[in-house]
């Protein structure tokens, strides 16, 4: 069949050419129109229901949460329920299994609520949040004003009744979120000694504003031939207006107004988030959030053009000032890519051109470079794979191995016409190339194609992994398999294109010889060709003394690899590698209770320390929640954005050619050793400084941070779910594994939640003393959420922009519990008013600030910031110690979450990737060489890689990680291909032995192994270092996306290298035991081999 293949394609040069210019035509076009991210999409489906009720988190919790939460569990497709019930609001997170369309769980969602609704108190306001998810912050900005005029609360206001609409009518926006800021409000504060001296109850002047705002129509009239439509004008539409409603008559006729039991002023709403910036004071911020599966470049591109449309409307000395902008993530990491890429296509044409020294040969693998990458891309659009750090990642590491096929076949035809012009030239050259491609395509194409399907595994990778590696998996497997046919298609038809052996003779002779070097040029032999004649040298001896020596040499390499086995114990594992977003994400914990104001404070504090380290550009702290259901952070949470300036302006370090190396070697060196500070030496440097009394540090990144919370609930690497029914207990458990993980290496900062520890003043309502005045429950517990926590009881209508409206006493009778008691609950319909203590008892509890509910059980977390170790490593010490300290009431669990979860997930399913690539593998060799024997010989380069993948991981301190261990998954193939080809240069020079009669004695099957092995040893180290010098590149790559890159090329490269260096050294001698030993010996010498 692909020999066939390759006789069309010599036969047929011209239709070749066209099709590989039309795909490769398209392939540009996709690869311009494909979408751009910095990481794949790694978003759970996950819908939120979001409900409002001013009520304390545990009544919002048993009322709310938990009926929603339980109800949530039957709905199909669920795969997890979170529940956080915090002071006014509920979130429900409900998170669907891999794959479920976000729109079809939207739909079952809201079937499953619909069932619960009902049975929620009255008052609750339930809905369900955008289809987004915290990920989908991918633009924040803060108003500035630049002249001082402009308050707090008018930047609030054109932030949301303007901006806020402009912004949310951009494609792919889900929501605009304000945070900051004072949103305007009506408070009509009341006197209660006046509201007893008139003998007004509260909820009468509740009852007066709500009628006393309101505009009504008549309908119409006609008269004088003109249609009129009525207007009854009721709105109150500023404090005098609320101030004059009239509440009673005086016994003199005269009108009691609410100016007369009080004062309408306009204050700040109730708020539960608000931001700094850099330091300076409170400021007012917009994050945009976009919708799921959205192109997230395209977004921001479109927000930042509306920006830019709506810039000169804004009002005077106020301007937009962007404090987080993913698409420079994605533009800084697509760039890094781009030339990462181009610098891996340049090192393998270079080696390509070094080794043949022959311009028309070197051109058909140069050419195959490219045209694969571009006609890779037509399927990737097709796939909806977009061009990111992964998938561009997964290009960049198969450019080495796409043209072994091409180097393996131009070096096949250099041999044969060499034959071919030492015999006379006796048949037409064109029958010598296609005879030789013919001899080696059809393992060329096997090779290729294993490391394609080797790869394939990884498409089974689960949840998070999975959809961060899915799109390199498609990527090198897809651009392997265009390399694949290119090497069986359009190789054949450019060999015989380029292919010339006869000079060209014309006038001017300085353009006929520049033609003539270019377009013909002289193939040089391998013992002409210096390089390879230095290789031969030093290669031969080498393979003498490995056959003299033969079970030694095998003894070796065994001890070798068993060697290699306590080294990969020791290695460390994490989950992901680190992806340099160039943010930081700060988010310290303070004890539950805080105020708004001390959390203002703080947050004060801790920019200002932050913009002080001269590496930060920009500090945007937020204490609380965004107004958006994709926020639920407590006051008690901080978070702060902090933008980084680049690594250029960054303080350096001294390092070991500091003080003698030259500007222009320190930029080369640099990026072998950093001469700035790094990363981890920043943040190790914050937190010290940021060491502040009550307070728990945790860092991380954006993105990461996000998807961490997404994913688990966690927001630090490592964290502890405990899970029962009682939450005192629940704290307890919690207090006890913070102070026995605070003792232990490697903990940065350990903070186990106060779920109790929340303060209240409890009102205890005496039945008898109600019941002695006529009272009910519902009517006492009115006048308390009348009087002191006030209403939002109606709103005012002023253009486009709606306030609300707040009835309750003033400050000073509702500041403290004497004056609590002190409040009035009416009787007799209002006609007596009797104090709230001669009714209840007040008292100051303690209760929980923030419930969080997992799967209908009552949860609390331990945070673990880990610094200085592995978080495998650490797990498992932490674990045990815990096991030894923690005892646990019955019906309670602990449980590991963060990595832990993803990292146990991985391990699991890696027990299936593995072994079904190495099954694929030998399934391929198998049907390639229909030969056990061959089989088992190819496959010896898996454990010769292991040993240099294992101490080069080990060298350059990496952990295990799942980027680790998709690279070593791809070094499976590329050892397979390896021992391919080691393996068909054996087999050629022992043919070419028996066939010509030179195969009876043992020195007979050396002198072939020796041909096979060391006279061809060019094809053999120029696809070995194509692809290993392919690679150096990526491991040389700084910026964005080069750790990530770094960790999947690590093993790789040493076990490219030890395999191939094994495989010289033991391949001859296990080669000649088989041969020798099998066949030769016994007399059973295969016509076929």
């Amino acid at each position: 069949m692909i020999n066939r293949i390759i006789d069309f394609s010599a036969n047929n040069k011209l239709i070749v050419f066209l099709i590989v210019a039309a795909a490769a035509l398209t392939g540009w076009w996709s690869m311009k129109h494909l979408p751009l991210d910095a990481i794949p999409d790694l978003s759970e489906t996950q819908v939120i229901i979001y409900s409002r009720w001013d009520r304390s988190p545990d009544i919002v919790e048993d009322q709310v949460t938990y009926p929603i939460v339980t109800s949530m569990l039957s709905a199909p497709g669920v795969r997890t329920v979170r529940g956080f019930s915090d002071f006014g609001y509920s979130f429900v997170y409900v998170i669907f299994e891999e794959g479920t369309d976000i729109y079809w769980a939207r739909s079952r969602t809201q079937e499953y609520l619909s069932a619960v609704l009902p049975r929620l108190p009255q008052g609750v306001q339930t809905e369900l949040g955008p289809d987004a998810t915290g990920l989908g912050w991918v633009f924040q900005y803060v108003l500035v004003d630049t002249t001082g005029q402009q308050s707090l609360a008018e930047l609030r206001s054109y932030q949301d009744w303007t901006l806020r609409y402009y912004l949310k009518s951009v494609t792919g926006v889900a929501e605009v979120a304000p945070v900051g800021g004072f949103r305007r409000q009506y408070q009509v504060n009341l006197d209660p000694n006046r509201l007893q001296f008139y003998n007004i109850p509260v909820s009468r002047v509740v009852e007066a504003v709500r009628g006393n705002n309101n505009d009504a129509g008549g309908r119409l009239i006609e008269f004088g031939g003109t249609e009129y439509m009525v207007r009854g004008r009721g709105y109150a539409r500023s404090t005098q207006d609320f101030g004059n409603i009239a509440l009673s008559v005086s016994e003199n006729g005269s009108p009691i107004r609410i100016r007369d039991v009080g004062e309408v002023v306009l204050g700040p709403d109730l708020r539960r988030g608000i931001t700094d910036l850099n330091g300076t004071g409170e400021a007012v911020s917009g994050i945009v959030v976009m919708r799921q599966g959205q192109n997230t470049l395209e977004v921001i591109e479109r927000v930042k053009k509306k920006i830019r449309e709506i810039e000169p409307g804004l009002p005077p000395g106020v301007r937009i000032l962007p404090v987080y902008d993913r698409s420079e993530l994605i533009n800084r990491s697509i760039d890094n890519l781009k030339w990462t890429l181009l610098e891996v296509v340049i090192t393998v044409s270079l080696i390509i051109l070094l080794f043949l020294w022959h311009i028309p040969s070197a051109v058909i693998p140069i050419t195959t470079i490219p045209l694969a990458i571009l006609i890779s891309f037509i399927p990737f659009r097709l796939m909806g794979v977009s061009a990111n750090i992964m998938s561009l990642a997964g290009i960049a590491i198969a450019v080495g191995a796409m043209v072994d096929a091409a180097i393996v076949v131009v070096e096949q035809t250099h041999k044969k016409l060499e034959l071919w012009d030492q015999e006379g030239r006796k048949s037409d050259y064109r029958d010598v190339v296609v005879g030789a491609v013919k001899e080696v395509g059809g393992t060329s194409f096997f090779a290729l194609l294993v490391i394609a399907v080797s790869f394939l595994p990884v498409l089974t990778l689960e949840a998070q992994e999975g959809r961060l590696f899915r799109p390199l998996a498609y990527t090198k497997t897809l651009s392997m398999i265009v390399a694949a046919v290119l090497a069986i298609t359009l190789d054949p038809a450019m060999r015989l294109l380029f292919t010339h052996v006869r000079n060209f003779s014309f006038r001017p002779l300085w353009i006929c010889r520049t033609v003539n070097a270019v377009a013909v040029g002289t193939i040089v032999t391998e013992q002409r060709h210096r390089l390879s004649r230095f290789l031969i040298r030093i290669y031969e001896p080498v393979v003498v003394w490995s056959l003299r020596w033969k079970w030694s040499v095998i003894g070796a390499a065994v001890i070798l690899v068993l060697v290699t086995i306590p080294v990969f114990q020791k290695l460390g594992s994490e989950f992901m590698p680190p992806l340099d977003e160039g943010s930081l994400f700060y988010m310290p914990t303070t004890m539950p209770g805080i105020s708004i104001t001390e959390a203002q404070r703080l947050l004060q504090v801790t920019d200002r320390i932050i913009k002080g380290f001269p590496e930060v550009d920009q500090v945007l702290g937020k204490a609380g929640r965004a107004e958006t259901s994709t926020d639920p952070a407590p006051l008690s949470m901080l978070e702060t954005l902090i933008t980084l300036k680049p690594k250029s302006e960054w303080r350096k370090v001294d390092t070991w050619y500091s003080s003698w190396a030259p500007d222009w070697l320190k930029a080369v060196l640099r990026r072998v050793t950093p001469d700035a500070l790094s990363t981890a030496e920043l943040v190790s440097r914050m937190n010290e400084a940021l060491k502040l009394p009550g307070v728990s540090n945790a860092w991380t990144m954006p993105i990461k941070g996000r998807i961490d919370m997404l994913t688990t609930g966690i927001r630090t690497p490592v964290g502890l779910k405990i899970s029962g029914a009682n939450l005192v207990q629940i704290e307890q458990i919690g207090a006890q594994a913070e102070a026995a993980l605070r003792q232990m290496k490697g903990t940065r900062s350990v903070f186990a939640e106060r779920t109790g520890g929340g303060y209240f003043l409890d009102i205890d309502w005496n039945r008898d003393e109600l019941a002695r005045y006529g009272l009910s429950i519902d009517q006492a517990q009115e006048a308390v959420q009348n009087a002191i926590g006030g209403e939002n009881i109606a709103t005012t209508i002023e253009g486009r922009e709606r306030y609300a409206v707040n009835v309750r006493y003033q400050r000073d009778f509702r500041s403290n519990p004497g004056a609590i008691g002190r409040v009035l609950v009416p009787l007799d319909g209002g006609r007596k008013q009797i104090s709230l203590s001669q009714l209840a008892e007040v008292s100051v509890e303690s209760g929980p600030a923030m419930i969080r509910d997992e799967d209908g059980l009552l949860t609390g977390y331990v945070f673990v910031d880990v610094a200085g170790q592995d978080p495998g490593s650490y797990i498992e010490e932490a674990d045990r110690l815990l096991r030894g300290k923690l005892e646990l009431p019955a019906g309670y669990a602990v449980a590991w979450s963060g990595q832990y979860e993803a990292m146990q997930r991985v391990r699991e399913r890696l027990w299936i990737v593995v072994p079904l690539t190495l099954l694929l593998i030998v399934l391929l060799l198998y049907l390639n060489t229909r030969s056990l024997v061959k089989t088992a010989i190819v496959l010896l380069a898996v454990p010769f890689s292991a040993v240099g993948a294992v101490w080069f991981i080990h060298l350059l301190g990496y952990n295990m990680s799942i980027g680790v261990w998709v690279g070593l998954i791809a070094l499976l193939g590329v050892d397979a291909e390896t021992g391919v080809f080691m393996l068909l240069y054996l087999d050629l020079a022992y043919n070419q032995a028996r066939k010509e009669g030179r195969m009876n004695t043992l020195a007979d099957l050396r002198a072939a192994i020796i041909q096979g092995a060391a006279r061809r040893i060019r094809p053999k180290f120029m696809t070995a270092a194509t692809m290993l010098l392919g690679l150096v590149p990526i491991m040389w790559s700084t910026g964005t996306g080069a750790d990530v890159m770094k960790h999947i090329a690590a093993p790789m490269v040493g076990g490219i290298l030890t395999s191939f260096l094994m495989e010289l050294v033991v391949y001859p001698p296990i080669y000649e035991i088989w041969k020798w030993n099998f066949e030769i010996k016994k007399g059973h010498i295969p016509t076929e081999a």
